[in-house]
């Protein structure tokens, strides 16, 4: 299926239909040890032992690798079951909070005749410093893109 992309200054957005019910994707962008497996950026390396489904609030940490290690905390805050999930990672040490993080990645799921129209987006506004990592954007749209095309052939082929 095709991709397509809208990007404005501060939030890039991919969607893709996938012939897929919605509850398939939601449960797999629910389940963060899933999520290596589905990342198209190459830089999510792996959640801690025992994650468990994610709700409201949920925080989750992640093992990724952009150049050097690191790990992240994520925080569930948006959540509509099968239908919105959005999680705002943040450094895992204290002090760097204030030169990263805060982004927001969130997914939209939109059943449809014969499958879901997912929208992947990728939102700076609360960036701690937006400016710093506007630059990323068309790497962002191609990594999300690829992310999109991974849910489509996990869950095609759970199937």
């Amino acid at each position: 299926m095709s991709s397509t992309a809208d990007t404005s200054r501060d939030v890039a957005t991919v969607e893709r239909f996938i012939p897929a019910p919605a509850e398939a994707i939601f449960d797999l962008l629910a389940d963060p040890s899933r999520h290596q497996e589905i990342d198209g950026s190459g830089t999510v390396k792996g959640t801690p032992e025992g994650s468990q489904r994610l709700a409201l609030g949920s925080k989750f940490g992640m093992s990724m690798k952009m150049g050097v290690p690191y790990s992240m905390v994520n925080t569930v805050v948006e959540f509509e079951e099968n239908r919105r999930i959005a999680w705002q990672p943040r450094p895992s040490l204290g002090f760097m909070r204030w030169f990263a993080g805060g982004r927001i990645w969130r997914y939209e799921l939109e059943p449809q005749d014969g499958g879901t129209l997912v929208r992947e987006s990728w939102d700076i506004r609360q960036e701690a410093h937006p400016r710093a990592v506007r630059n990323m954007r068309s790497k962002v749209v191609d990594s999300m893109t690829k992310t999109l095309e991974r849910i489509e052939q996990v869950v095609t082929a759970q199937r």
